[in-house]
């Protein structure tokens, strides 16, 4: 689970380093030079930029614009087609795994008794909605959990609000597979690049606004625009009704129903997206440049950010590779301590039984949001004491209430000690835990994990990545059906039209 405290589990990358001041932003004064160079490849009669300038503004504009509407016809990197693939994948099995939960099941009701015209799929469910109302429910449902995706330099969740934006719009106007995976990488591209431009962790600490919602909107209505084909002018448009939609409150950590982060992280994002993407395609016009002039988007937000952070590397850095897919369904401060338990096992095998105690090392605010919590999924101790006596943690272990007061549970709890370290502190964005395990034979355990399993430094395999989703979809979908879905993700560049998802994605 991420807070505005800390983001999601990623490794070293200078935009979110805990030395990020609003200060240090304007060190970003190179990437002006880059987006001149930029603009150059794109048009070449453009005039050169001017540092600081309104026409500097508007060169970023239009080369923002202009690479979006050529994105829908442009190949991507095998890498990158690789990584989205599995992040399309890693989102449908959050959607599908959340319909289950409180959330999700919320979010099914909204949807059935709200109705609408019967064009996108409702996943995991049988009945289908309009394409605003589906793009709300499957990102309520891509976040009912803490089993999807995360992007630690921006402090966001781009897959569960990029993926349903871009599955309800690509069926809207039933674009392919491979135009549907170009929309999904190109969402992952330019949401995360505005909160990232904003400052990220600290840009959300200092303001209260959430990250977590202003980047996922965006990158839901690039994505959504992005199966619409909209053209330049139409892509500046639509950024402008997305600014002006752009919102959310670190206040979402208070929510202890998770309905609400649900909402704030994946269903408001990825409608409102999708309501911009259809505003301008059914030929609203608006303000052709947010990001210049008065009151405009970096003035209300943060006038001390560079705005050509949002093309710095666009076309080579692809933002899908620099983002987490999560080993375990848990909240993001457990994992490095589940890891550091499954690594010390494999060295000495051994088992709840021959525990005495269990020190688990996180920095101070990661320690705080999974303190003794009464979610179990976000929970440290109580994750660690089924670690303990299952040898590994699952979608369905995760998520036993009652397991809580399980008397065997609670005793192997009793012997985890939560450490909160201000060294560790220090290192953030990077997530680190040191487990020590003390055995009653007296001997000593201790295990460091820096960089989790699903990190860019640390990358799951495919085959992981479908043992996840398989734990995910097959006990709601299915064996037969979970198996057919993942081999058409993986194949998306054959399917003529992403409709031919929906009876995969549905229940029978």
């Amino acid at each position: 689970m991420t807070t505005k405290h800390a983001p999601s589990d990623d490794g070293e990358d200078l935009t979110a380093r805990p030395s990020l001041t609003r200060r240090s932003l304007f060190e970003f004064a190179g990437l002006a030079v880059a987006a001149a160079a930029f603009q150059s490849r794109i048009n070449a009669s453009a005039p050169p930029p001017a540092g600081g300038s309104a026409q500097n503004m508007g060169s970023i504009m239009e080369a923002l614009s202009t690479y979006m509407s050529e994105a829908a016809g442009r190949a991507l990197p095998d890498e990158a087609a690789e990584k989205t693939k599995q992040h399309i994948l890693d989102t449908l099995a959050a959607m599908i795994s959340g319909s289950e939960l409180p959330p999700g099941r919320t979010a099914l009701q909204f949807a059935r008794a709200y109705g609408g015209k019967e064009v996108a799929t409702v996943v995991a469910s049988n009945f289908l909605c309009g394409p605003i109302e589906a793009a709300l429910t499957n990102g309520m449902l891509a976040h009912a959990d803490e089993t999807d995706d995360s992007h630690s330099p921006s402090q966001s969740h781009p897959g569960c609000a990029v993926v349903p934006a871009a599955l309800a719009a690509g069926e809207r106007f039933a674009i392919s597979g491979t135009h549907f995976l170009r929309a999904v990488a190109l969402g992952y591209d330019i949401g995360p690049r505005f909160t990232v431009t904003l400052g990220g962790q600290r840009f959300e600490a200092e303001s209260h606004w959430s990250t977590h919602s202003i980047s996922p909107m965006f990158g839901a209505a690039a994505a959504a625009s992005c199966a619409a084909r909209l053209n330049a002018q139409q892509m500046r448009w639509m950024l402008g009704y997305t600014a002006h939609q752009s919102s959310g409150l670190g206040a979402w950590n208070r929510d202890t129903e998770h309905v609400q982060k649900a909402f704030t992280f994946g269903g408001m994002t990825a409608r409102s997206g999708v309501t911009s993407a259809l505003l301008v395609q059914a030929g609203w016009t608006g303000v052709d440049d947010i990001l210049s002039g008065k009151d405009n988007f970096f003035a209300a937000y943060n006038p001390h950010a560079d705005p050509a952070g949002l093309i710095d590397k666009l076309g080579e850095r692809y933002e899908v590779t620099r983002t987490n897919i999560k080993k375990w369904p848990v909240g993001s401060p457990i994992q490095a301590a589940l890891d550091a338990l499954e690594i010390l096992r494999k060295q000495k095998p051994f088992d709840a039984t021959q525990v005495k105690q269990v020190s688990v090392q996180l920095a101070t605010d990661e320690a705080a949001i999974v303190n003794n919590r009464e979610i179990p999924d976000i929970c440290l101790q109580h994750m660690v004491a089924v670690m303990l006596q299952d040898k590994t943690v699952s979608f369905v272990s995760a998520h036993d209430k009652e397991r809580l007061k399980n008397s065997e549970t609670l005793r192997e709890r009793a012997k985890v000690q939560l450490v909160p370290d201000q060294e560790l502190e220090r290192l953030m964005p990077l997530r680190v835990a040191i487990v020590t395990v003390t055995l009653t034979d007296g001997s000593r355990l201790t295990q460091r994990v820096d960089n989790v399993r699903g990190t860019p430094e640390n990358p799951m395999t495919r085959e992981e990545i479908v043992a996840k989703a398989t734990d995910l979809i097959a006990p709601i979908l299915g064996a037969a059906k979970c198996s057919s879905l993942i081999e058409k993700v993986f194949r998306l560049e054959t399917v003529s039209d992403v409709r031919e998802l929906r009876p995969l994605l549905q229940r029978s």
